[in-house]
């Protein structure tokens, strides 16, 4: 009988559907399972190696970025006299190489043991005037049941570094190194992280271990106090009504006729009976203790950083003022704005204040920020360098919007004594250094 393509799937189909096994199944029951290939000895030889080499590389990782420049002079000299030794021939070169590597093999394995120091850092301020020292302590535990050999602990602080030497410590002892950083000027630094440091005797290689994260310094700058000298206090809490009318505010202007969303509230009934119309009162806006301070960072407004240091003086301390007043303050700089929600958050910010990029622009560019985005300021005060002219000063001044008292502070170390004159509407001071920032408030004022 002669069957056709399309019945031979059809017969497959129902020998696999009966449930009898088919040819390919038993095949596949009767072929015998495959035990597993054991690796042969040139591949247990490959992974040993590879093993090794992996642990070789981490280990010459190691001594490779702990080589001083010493050692790599000690490291040439061996190959060059290795080198002399096999192609001239010379015994003398070869006694000299043979101690120089000798010599460098010795000095790595001081490389390689355990510093397992419980460090604690303790600063008893981290946030310090100019001038002031900021005093620490460093304390080294051995909580381990061996003794730890003598050492070195480093203390990086800004771009400097300080070294303690660590006595032997025994299981459980401790060993305590007091310290005082002087600061010569403003910024803040990292103190730490402390690493426990590892060398020869020779000075050939150092690594150093780190034990403890750093720990920001905040070297705030010198501000002087303006006890009773507030620019501000010409605002009360009530504010200062201005020519532009509102709707709801505490200044009575005028009644007029009821609008579509005017508060209810504020409906003058008297005046509705008598006139037989809805009448509603109307209030002139008032502006509400808003502080301003414009710092210039522009370094071409600067004749030498002395200055720059007594304009953020200034600031600091005309910001401390108004933070105190209960005013709001706003300060903002050439790069941008600067937190000072509280006089300790204020002063890190100027800590951290560098000159900005000479793109960014200087005071007059920032008095029309101010102007864009304070419109509503009680008083602004603008500080800049001395090598600012007068067409550029009396410019920044007229961006100021109207209404709003302006300061300008010039900081000269010319000048001896505090000068103040009038540009436009705003009282200009130039002072000398932040000492002559009281009484020349106090001529403002007058």
């Amino acid at each position: 009988m002669t069957m056709t393509p399309e019945a031979v799937p059809e017969t497959q189909d129902a020998t696999r559907n009966s449930g009898v096994p088919s040819v390919a199944d038993a095949a596949d029951e009767s072929a015998p399972q495959l035990a597993p290939r054991e690796a042969t000895r040139a591949e247990r030889l490959r992974e040993t190696a590879f093993a090794w080499g992996r642990i070789v590389g981490r280990y010459a990782r190691v001594v490779a970025a702990a080589i001083r420049p010493v050692g790599w002079v000690v490291i040439a000299l061996a190959i060059v006299l290795w080198v002399v030794t096999f192609t001239l021939g010379w015994e003398e070169a070869f006694v000299a190489a043979a101690i120089a590597t000798v010599i460098v093999a010795l000095c790595v394995i001081f490389l390689f043991g355990r510093t397992a120091y419980d460090v604690e850092l303790d600063l008893t301020r981290t946030r310090v005037v100019v001038g002031e020292r900021a005093v620490g302590a460093l304390t080294l535990a051995n909580r381990t049941s061996r003794s730890l050999l003598p050492s070195e602990v480093v203390l990086p602080v800004g771009s400097g570094r300080g070294v303690f030497q660590v006595p032997r410590l025994q299981p459980g002892s401790e060993h305590e190194e007091l310290f005082a950083i002087p600061t010569t000027a403003r910024g803040v630094l990292a103190v730490g992280p402390v690493s426990v440091l590892r060398g020869d005797p020779l000075g050939l290689f150092e690594r150093t271990n780190d034990r403890r994260q750093a720990v920001d310094l905040f070297v705030h700058p010198k501000t002087t106090s303006l006890e009773g000298l507030s620019l501000g206090q010409l605002r009360d809490l009530e504010g200062l009504p201005d020519q532009h009318l509102a709707r709801d505010d505490v200044s009575f202007h005028a009644l007029r006729d009821y609008q579509p969303g005017d508060d209810l509230r504020h409906v003058h009934w008297k005046s509705t009976a008598r006139t037989g119309t809805l009448m509603v009162r109307e209030y002139e806006q008032t502006r509400r203790s808003h502080f301003v301070v414009a710092l210039s960072t522009h370094p071409g407004e600067y004749r030498d950083p002395q200055e720059f240091e007594t304009a953020i003086s200034v600031g600091g301390s005309i910001g401390l003022r108004a933070l105190r007043d209960s005013r709001t303050l706003d300060v903002r700089t050439s790069a941008g704005r600067i937190r000072a929600e509280t006089g300790r958050r204020f002063l890190d910010s100027l800590s951290a204040l560098e000159p900005s990029k000479p793109r960014e622009g200087g005071i007059v560019a920032l008095a029309g920020v101010l102007a864009t985005h304070s419109p509503d300021a009680a008083v602004a005060v603008l500080i800049c360098g001395s090598t600012l002219d007068a067409g550029e000063l009396r410019l920044a001044c007229s961006r100021i919007p109207y209404g709003v008292r302006v300061l300008a502070v010039i900081a000269d170390g010319r000048v001896d004594s505090p000068a103040l004159r009038r540009v436009g509407d705003a009282d200009v001071v130039t002072l000398g250094d932040l000492e002559q920032l009281p009484s020349a408030i106090r001529k403002v004022l007058a």
